[in-house]
């Protein structure tokens, strides 16, 4: 399996709308299969998207146009769409296109529906993820979700960068960011600081998720910590602008934190 791009990108040119429209893509892999080439595409969802089904069509139809107009393929690649789902919630929204309307019965033959697939991390079956690390941070969003330190525990061996990154989809990077000063961080130390955490908030299934409450200061270094996992090291004017940014930004910044590949981003999102 090859990646083949890591963003793909279309502009629709409408004159009858003031702006273009823009459609991303998250990851595309080019994968060859018995010899045929085939498009995967994921679309990494951290929150419940209603228009969802839309959109995946809209990407794969334009893929197609593109690759129809494009004088150099013979044959239509084809493309599989897997959303990959990180939120709290149960997905409680459309997977296919007959779910937003009814259709007459006498219609129901003609209709082409659109369908994707879904997969919600809470419910993913890990014994089938022959990687190692891959395992352990599917596995440790699952306990974090649950409020679960017996099952944290298990996963000592989990890389640092994953930890982080699952303490960030699940809303928990606070309970640990007392003991990720430096370059290393005690695995034990960390999962302890999480289950202490978890105890002292009273929970035996579930954590809060999105924390927007508390000090402006608390929240601004939260996001920093996040985007320094995310993008390395931050220049000042990036530094800068978060430190003096609202809380109302702030949050509007932790939202689409996921989407944000460059420090570019951040700044259009909060400026």
């Amino acid at each position: 399996m090859v990646r083949f791009e890591f963003d793909i990108s279309f502009i629709i040119n409408d004159s009858k709308r003031a702006e273009d429209k823009k459609r991303r893509r998250n990851i595309v892999v080019k994968s060859g299969i018995n010899g045929i080439y085939c498009l995967l595409g994921i679309e990494h969802q951290s929150s419940i998207d209603e228009t969802m089904v839309i959109r995946c069509g809209i990407y794969e139809m334009l893929e197609y146009l593109k690759q129809a107009e494009n004088k150099e393929y013979k044959r239509l690649v084809p493309q599989i769409v897997v959303v990959l789902y990180t939120g709290p919630k149960k997905w409680n929204s459309p997977v296919k296109l007959s779910d937003y309307f009814e259709i007459p019965e006498e219609l129901k033959k003609y209709f082409d529906d659109w369908k994707i697939i879904l997969v919600d991390v809470k419910e993913m079956d890990t014994s089938k993820i022959k990687d190692e690390q891959t395992r352990y941070f599917i596995e440790a969003i699952q306990a974090m979700y649950k409020g679960s330190y017996e099952d944290l525990k298990r996963l000592k061996r989990m890389k640092k960068e994953n930890f982080l990154y699952a303490a960030i989809i699940t809303g928990s990077i606070d309970q640990v960011e007392s003991v990720l000063e430096g370059d290393e961080m005690d695995m034990c130390e960390g999962m302890e600081r999480m289950a202490e955490g978890f105890r002292s908030e009273g929970r035996e299934e579930g954590i809060l998720v999105g924390r927007n409450e508390g000090k402006l200061e608390e929240k601004q270094n939260t996001l920093l910590m996040q985007l320094r996992c995310k993008l390395g090291d931050l220049s000042k004017e990036t530094e800068n602008t978060i430190r003096s940014s609202t809380m109302e930004k702030l949050n509007k910044l932790t939202v689409s934190i996921f989407d944000i590949q460059s420090e570019n981003d951040v700044l259009k999102l909060i400026h």
